[in-house]
């Protein structure tokens, strides 16, 4: 008899273990399901940084802080939709894609214009945005009035690093005296409102939220002229950019992109302008 009890505990306790082990398992792989998103946590309104989870922000990893914006929405529906627990990186600009290169992280949600020149170092989901490219001056400038590119020329001007705008459009100004590019968008803006410069070169959204926040700030938009800034789609069209290694993620969030149409993108986008801290610009 006490064979037949020891017998059973000992099937009650291995099963245990089994159970246990199994849970670990199951644990271990939900946890890994992550998807890691790296931003700048500075760029309003695609993405920007606060100190709580207002309006549903998410939190930085390694940092106290939340993040919200555009780019964070945009991540938040990407991981639910394909089930994914929700890590938000912090990154500076230049960093964005050697860590996706790396693996360091899984994908970039960073108002990234798809260029070719990225194209050769990561692949891109289709677009998420179409942002259109302004001119940003204040409202008592003598720019303020412009009608056209030509009517800028001669000014002095600034824009962000590593952007179309800053390599790509401010060139296209006659005679522009463009100094050494700024290393964020809220820091070329403080150029602006501080007038080291005359105007600065951005796109729609962030010139809509730049507004907000100054609101001696003017925008210019000469895309109805045919005096405007001159670019390919490729430096429009927003996308996510992923590693090549992972070509079924690229897929997976195409997928999730492919349910949205361009009146999402841009309620979306209105929604995030809406909200954004005015001390992130």
């Amino acid at each position: 008899m006490r064979r037949i009890v020891a017998l059973a505990l000992m099937i009650v306790l291995v099963a245990g273990v089994s159970f246990a082990q199994g849970n670990s398992e199951k644990t271990a792989t939900t946890s890994a399901k992550t998807l890691r998103v790296a931003m700048e946590c500075g760029y309003a309104p695609y993405n920007w940084t606060q100190t709580d989870d207002s309006n549903g922000a998410v939190p930085i990893v390694g940092s106290k802080d939340y993040a919200y914006g555009y780019d964070v929405m945009m991540a938040k529906l990407i991981a639910e939709k394909l089930g994914y627990e929700l890590q938000i990186v912090k990154l500076d600009w230049d960093s964005l894609v050697p860590a996706v290169q790396s693996g360091s992280v899984d994908c970039v949600i960073a108002g990234q214009s798809i260029t070719t020149p990225r194209l050769e170092m990561v692949d891109f989901t289709t677009p998420y945005y179409y942002a259109s490219i302004v001119s940003l001056t204040t409202k008592d400038s003598k720019y303020a009035s412009a009608k056209g590119l030509s009517d800028l020329s001669g000014g002095t001007c600034t824009s962000q690093l590593g952007t179309i705008w800053y390599d790509t459009c401010l060139p296209q100004i006659k005679d522009a005296k463009i100094l050494p590019a700024q290393e964020s968008a809220p820091a070329m803006l403080v150029a602006l409102n501080s007038k080291r410069v005359d105007y600065i070169c951005t796109d729609m959204p962030t010139a809509q939220a730049a507004i907000v926040a100054y609101p001696n700030m003017r925008i210019l938009d000469f895309s109805s002229t045919d005096d405007d800034f001159q670019v390919s789609q490729e430096e429009i069209n927003i996308g996510v950019s992923v590693s090549k290694k992972t070509p079924e993620l690229t897929k997976a969030i195409n997928g999730v992109l492919a349910t949205l149409t361009v009146a999402d993108f841009n309620a979306m986008m209105d929604e995030a302008i809406s909200v954004q801290p005015l001390s992130n610009n």
